[in-house]
C-alpha cells in the first residue's frame, strides 16, 4: 500500500501537506498553552498581592479599632479619676505602622506593574491579530 502511495505524486504531496499542518497545529497549541500558563501565573501573583494587601489593611484597621476603643475606655477612666494622661503613640508602634505602610505600597506597586504588563501584552496581542 505504501508503495502505491509513494509512487503517486499527488498523494505524496497531500501526505506531506497533512504532516506539515499537523506539526504547525502542534506548535500553535504549545504556544497557546505557554501563553496561558504565563497569564495564569501573572494573575496569581496579582491576586496574591491584592489578597495580602487586603489582609494587612484589614488587620491594621481592626488593630486601630481596638486601640480606639481602649483609648475611649481610658478617657472615660481618666474623666472619672480626673488625672491627666499622655496618649502619644510609642516609637515602636510608629515604626511598625510605617513598615506596614511601606510594605503595602510595595505590594500595590508590584501588582500595578504586573497588571500594566499584562494589559500591554493583551493590547499588543489584539493589535497583532
Amino acid at each position: 500500500m505504501e508503495l502505491l502511495e509513494s509512487q503517486d505524486p499527488e498523494k505524496r504531496k497531500l501526505l506531506e501537506t497533512s504532516n506539515r499542518h499537523r506539526q504547525e497545529m502542534e506548535r500553535e497549541i504549545k504556544d497557546i498553552s505557554e501563553k496561558s500558563e504565563k497569564v495564569l501565573k501573572n494573575a496569581l501573583i496579582i491576586g496574591g498581592a491584592l489578597a495580602l494587601t487586603y489582609i494587612v489593611v484589614n488587620q491594621l484597621s481592626s488593630f486601630k479599632r481596638k486601640k480606639r476603643k481602649q483609648k475611649k475606655d481610658k478617657e472615660i477612666d481618666n474623666l472619672v479619676s480626673e488625672e491627666p494622661a499622655d496618649e502619644s503613640p510609642s516609637m515602636l508602634s510608629q515604626m511598625g505602622d510605617k513598615a506596614l505602610n511601606m510594605a503595602t505600597v510595595l505590594l500595590l506597586d508590584l501588582a500595578k506593574d504586573k497588571l500594566s504588563e499584562y494589559l500591554q501584552h493583551r493590547k499588543s496581542k489584539d493589535n497583532g491579530s
